[in-house]
C-alpha cells in the first residue's frame, strides 16, 4: 500500500506523538522524535501547511457533560443525484446532534454519528428532523451500549507503513 504523502520516519514519529498527545510542547516533541526543537517546529508547520495535520481538538467525556447517548443513523435517500446528496450533506451541518457524517456505499447513503443528552432528545431529532428532511427515504438507528475502543483515527505504527 503506497503512502500518499512524502513523509520520512521523523515526520511519522511527529504524527504518532501528536495523535497520542496534541498538547505536547515542541521541546518535548523534539526530544521524543530525536531532533532539536527548531527543525521539529519547521516540520510541524510543514505538516500543517500541507493539510496532513488538519487541526487540534480536546477529547471530551460526553457523559460527564450530560451527553449520555451515542447513536449511529443510516440514512437512505429517495433520489441519489449529486444535487440531492450535496443537499443532504449540507443539511447535516445544521444539526448539532450530528457530530460526524459520512457518505457511504451499500444499503444506505449516509452514516451519521449522533450524540444527545438523552433518548427523548435523540428520538425528537429522528422524528422531527431526520424523517422530515427532504428526500429522506429510510432512517435506521443504532443506539450504542458502550464504547470498547477509542484510538486515534490513523494507525501510524511502523509495521503498517514500512
Amino acid at each position: 500500500m503506497p503512502f500518499r504523502a512524502d513523509l520520512d520516519h521523523i515526520d511519522l514519529k511527529i504524527l504518532r506523538e501528536l495523535q497520542d498527545d496534541g498538547r505536547i510542547t515542541n521541546v518535548e516533541l523534539s526530544e521524543r522524535v530525536g531532533i532539536s526543537a527548531p527543525p521539529c517546529l519547521r516540520r510541524l508547520r510543514k505538516l500543517e501547511e500541507a493539510g496532513i495535520i488538519e487541526g487540534y481538538r480536546a477529547m471530551l467525556n460526553g457523559p460527564s457533560l450530560g451527553f449520555d447517548l451515542v447513536a449511529f443513523c443510516m440514512i437512505g435517500l429517495t433520489l441519489q443525484s449529486e444535487a440531492n446528496l450535496r443537499a443532504f450533506a449540507d443539511r447535516t451541518q445544521q444539526w448539532p446532534i450530528v457530530r460526524q457524517c459520512w457518505m457511504v456505499s451499500g444499503e444506505s447513503d449516509f452514516l451519521l454519528h449522533c450524540v444527545a443528552s438523552d433518548l427523548a432528545t435523540f428520538q425528537d431529532f429522528v422524528i422531527d428532523e431526520l424523517t422530515a428532511a427532504d428526500n429522506v427515504d429510510t432512517v435506521r438507528t443504532m443506539l450504542t451500549i458502550r464504547q470498547v475502543k477509542n484510538e486515534g483515527p490513523i494507525d501510524l505504527s511502523a509495521d503498517i507503513l514500512s
